[in-house]
């Protein structure tokens, strides 16, 4: 994440094969960019988990 960064809220992935991609926070869909499958359901299940968290920080760094 990013502060001042613009709306929707969301966070951004940057795999190790430099794939890069923009996932939105409330609905964990991807936004813009492409990383790999695995990647994907990988940070996709923990966002899941850390939902609540991310919003926080996200708030945090663009409100606060």
């Amino acid at each position: 994440m990013y502060a001042a960064d613009h709306l929707p809220p969301h966070f951004h992935i940057l795999a190790n094969d430099g794939k890069r991609a923009l996932v939105e926070i409330s609905t964990l869909s991807v936004l813009a960019g492409r990383v790999g499958g695995s990647v994907l359901a990988e940070v996709i299940l923990w966002a899941s988990a850390e939902k609540e968290s991310l919003k926080s920080k996200w708030d945090e760094l663009n409100h606060g």
